[in-house]
């Protein structure tokens, strides 16, 4: 049976989306009109995945305003508080245990998406009777993602980090099954990883028990702005993505962009590859490719980045 329980890895930095992150969160940035975790949160819940835990760390009135309690979108959602500090890939499942109510759920990132098969994952994790189950797909960019090893019953024996040493490795999409008691012996409100952590040291104490759902889904990530707004074209109208609120004079020329609210384009001013944060006015005739405008204390400060990651 498929777990109806899941925790949403929210707490991250966002650090490598900076000066964005440093407005909202990363699960909290728009894709195709909508935010990263809102179309996390309504992906689960079709699939009956309705009981739901996010945790929050940085800039989390970004989220929960978003989010509410999760009833519009057949949900029902509760927070883990991570402060003062972030508590990693596996101690921000040890905080928020008593939350999930449930021994088995699904642990998601809350800023990629996969169209991963999740009942399929249930049933693999439940056949092989394991503790972890990743869901991976083939690491085609082994030299930007780092990699996951495999043995030929499926069992993983080791991770890798990218480069050449990830070459015909897996890459892991953020989707996976656990069961609680990995978690549980951890020191409540430490820091501590999964991977390059607690699930090398289970590999090595209990041989078997974390394993590979290996599929080719659908896999997209907002690591860099680059990505981001490849990312965010895919799912807009036309390669461009228009928060609330936005008002573009006619002569103005977008093309491949974001904008978030509350944005002003003016005359004859020109966007290709940008990311245009809350607030910003673009004065009239202003001209911009491959920069993040950003409102600080109602300056406009713009921020280069490179297209490709």
């Amino acid at each position: 049976m498929t777990p109806t329980h899941a925790l949403v890895l929210a707490a991250g930095l966002g650090t490598r989306l900076r000066p964005l992150s440093e407005m909202r969160a990363k699960p909290a940035m728009p894709v195709g009109g909508e935010p990263l975790v809102r179309r996390i949160i309504r992906w689960l819940s079709a699939h009956g995945v309705t009981n739901l835990v996010v945790n929050l760390h940085h800039c989390p009135a970004s989220l929960t305003a978003v989010i509410g309690d999760g009833s519009d979108l057949g949900a029902h959602v509760r927070y883990s508080w991570e402060q003062p500090r972030i508590l990693g890939s596996a101690g921000g499942p040890r905080k928020a245990l008593p939350l999930v109510e449930a021994d088995t759920f699904f642990l998601v990132n809350g800023d990629t998406l996969a169209e991963v098969d999740l009942a399929a994952l249930s049933a693999a994790h439940a056949a092989a009777g394991s503790l972890v189950t990743l869901a991976l797909v083939p690491n085609r960019q082994y030299v930007r993602y780092g990699g996951v090893r495999i043995d030929a019953s499926g069992r993983i024996v080791g991770f890798s980090r990218r480069g050449a040493e990830s070459k015909d490795s897996w890459h892991f999409v953020g989707v996976q099954i656990v069961h609680r008691s990995v978690f549980l012996p951890l020191t409540e409100n430490e820091p501590a990883n999964s991977i390059g952590g607690v699930y090398d040291a289970l590999i090595r104490a209990q041989p078997g028990s974390v394993r590979a759902f290996c599929c080719d889904a659908a896999f997209w990530d907002i690591g860099t702005p680059g990505d981001y707004l490849r990312m965010a074209s895919t799912w807009s109208t036309g390669g461009v993505e228009v928060g609330a609120r936005v008002s573009i004079d006619p002569s103005a020329r977008i093309s491949t962009s974001i904008l978030w609210d509350d944005v002003d384009v003016g005359a004859g001013a020109s966007l290709s590859h940008c990311i245009v944060g809350d607030g910003v006015r673009v004065p009239a005739g202003a001209q911009h490719q491959s920069a993040i405008l950003m409102n600080r204390d109602g300056e406009l400060v713009i921020t280069p980045f490179e297209g490709e990651s």
